[in-house]
């Protein structure tokens, strides 16, 4: 129940400030009070799906192990109602009052369905002795046969004086009275004769073969008997649906914010600030998910996050691939919907005024079977987004436009940037990373566009993940560094690095294509050792070494060789 309540919540998180304040008190309280919460938690474990529970009694399909679990589940909703009504908050107290305890219900199941009862009705062995006296006197004939025979067996021996007289069975006459030959003149006159034996004669009685309809059908009978109760006794419990769904929602809420709780004290959650401003102010912000996953002895970096409709609207946000970027969008969404399903927050603190939508266009995706291409889709979506933000919005854009050409895709971002600044009546917060370094010009344009970039620092020909946001943006992909990372050649890697500084420095020439074609070719030899034929020797030497596979030493061999080569 509590996982459904859950995803309820997190699909449909609540646009006012009061009842997420509500629930919000509960969680402090739930936090501030370990033993409290540690109670009810012990309490909700022997709780079960009462929804689902329930739903089998209305359509009448429950058996009798579940109605067993239907009584469990209420024995231990009385507890929860009275800690929660003799607390002090007002808000437990609430939730306590929407807990009912369904006495009668409890009392009659506990009084009628036995403790070991099987799944299935036709079973048996579900009621208790003493609710149904033809019950009772069928299980006593089913189950005790033996004994009563013998009692019948007795009372005949006292009666008659035959001492030999015995009760048997056969599958031709049923149950019968055997007395030998010598016997034959004790033989009462209500007894009637059967068959006649060389040394013996056997009789029945009326009593005996009323004895022997009762044991044969017994069973049946008391099957049949057992279902209509327990049918009864379903029927009863229907008239408690309204009840038991009450309690199933209260329990489901008291679960999910008890769990708030204990992940709020487990990983160091704060209380965010509901208002009903325009300001998302984020203090020392984390990724929930992240920050577990991390390997033993890693800590998450945290990062601030300010945004507001007058001053800082748009963030745009630059800096390496593996950086940071997503995970910091991410994580703002993220906190947003915590604070505003009733939960705490993965911050130092959280001021977040109310969001009434939560946009977002991140990854990568194509729907090839209707035609749609990755970018074709990342429009749909960004469109979507364009015609449906409000004043209160929360934007977050990774990497648009990075599906199409390069012109392209700095054009569609640029103007997707200046069109959520100027829309004429909204103004949406938005989170704009991107690899396109050109969109840093438009904080010189437009006052409430910002520049940040998520650091990193150069160690020689390396680069080190700083994961924190600053100020300002990033002249730099590092593209080339990732791909080393993920195991490119170095054949691949060495020559994307050519290519990246030539058009580095031909930047600014105003002929792409002419640049293009000046771009020195990898298959180019240059003739440096056709002067001296000791330099062919050297020549011939380095065409020979794989450059992607030698080892600093055998360089330095190397080396030494041709040095001294080059000597003679």
């Amino acid at each position: 129940m509590g996982s459904r309540q859950l995803r309820k919540w997190m699909v449909l998180p609540l646009k006012e400030r009061a009842p997420i304040e509500e629930r919000l008190r509960m969680v402090d309280v739930f936090c501030q009070q370990y033993e409290l919460a540690e109670r009810l938690t012990e309490e909700l474990k022997h709780i079960a799906d009462l929804e689902r529970l329930i739903s089998k009694v209305a359509a009448g399909r429950i058996n009798p192990r579940e109605m067993l679990q239907l009584k469990r589940s209420l024995h231990r909703t009385g507890p929860i109602k009275s800690l929660l009504e003799q607390h002090s908050s007002t808000e437990l107290k609430k939730l306590g009052d929407q807990l009912n305890r369904c006495e009668f219900l409890l009392e009659k199941i506990e009084r009628e369905l036995r403790e070991d009862a099987p799944m299935l009705t036709h079973q048996g062995g579900i009621i208790n002795e003493g609710i149904d006296a033809e019950l009772d006197e069928l299980r006593s004939i089913a189950f005790s046969g033996k004994d009563y025979l013998l009692q019948i067996q007795k009372r005949e021996i006292e009666r008659t004086g035959i001492n030999s007289l015995k009760i048997s069975y056969n599958k031709v006459f049923g149950y019968y009275l055997e007395v030998s030959n010598a016997n034959k003149d004790k033989v009462p006159a209500d007894w009637l004769r059967k068959q006649t034996l060389v040394n013996a004669e056997r009789y029945i009685t009326e009593e005996l073969k009323i004895y022997e309809e009762k044991i044969l059908h017994a069973e049946d009978k008391l099957i049949v008997i057992e279902q209509r109760i327990f049918q009864e006794l379903v029927r009863q419990a229907s008239g408690f649906v309204t009840q038991i769904q009450q309690n199933a929602r209260a329990l489901a809420v008291l679960d999910v914010l008890l769990s708030f709780a204990q992940v709020a004290r487990q990983n160091n959650y704060c209380r965010p600030e509901i208002d009903e401003s325009t300001t998302l102010d984020i203090k020392a912000g984390r990724h929930p998910v992240i920050e577990k996953q991390l390997p033993v002895g890693e800590s998450y970096v945290p990062n601030d996050v300010y945004l507001d409709n007058d001053t800082q609207q748009v963030l745009i946000i630059t800096g390496p691939n593996m950086a940071g970027k997503s995970a910091l969008l991410r994580q703002t969404a993220l906190i947003v919907l915590m604070a505003q399903i009733g939960s705490f927050v993965p911050a130092e603190s959280a001021r977040i005024g109310l969001v009434d939508k939560i946009f977002t266009r991140v990854g990568a995706s194509d729907n090839l079977s209707k035609g749609e291409s990755t970018f074709m889709v990342e429009m749909i979506e960004t469109a979507s987004i364009l015609n449906n933000l409000s004043n209160r919005s929360l934007i977050l854009m990774d990497e648009i436009g990075r599906g199409t050409s390069t012109y392209d895709g700095v054009s569609i971002a640029w103007a997707i940037v200046e069109y959520l600044h100027q829309h004429k009546d909204y103004r949406p917060k938005t989170l704009f990373a991107t690899h396109y370094h050109e969109l840093n010009q438009l904080a010189e344009d437009f006052v409430r566009v910002k520049n940040f970039n998520v650091s990193v620092k150069e160690a020689g020909d390396k680069i080190i993940f700083m994961r924190k946001l600053k100020e300002g943006g990033s002249e730099h992909s590092f593209g080339i560094h990732v791909a080393q990372l993920a195991g490119i050649p170095n054949k691949v890697v060495i020559r994307a690095n050519e290519v990246l500084h030539f058009l580095e420095k031909e930047k600014h020439k105003n002929d792409p294509k002419k640049k293009m074609q000046e771009l020195p070719k990898a298959t180019h030899q240059m003739s440096l050792f056709e002067m001296d034929p000791k330099y062919r020797q050297v020549q011939e030497m380095l065409e020979q070494v794989d450059i992607n596979t030698i080892s600093p030493v055998e360089a330095l061999l190397k080396l030494n060789e041709i040095l001294s080569l080059i000597k003679k």
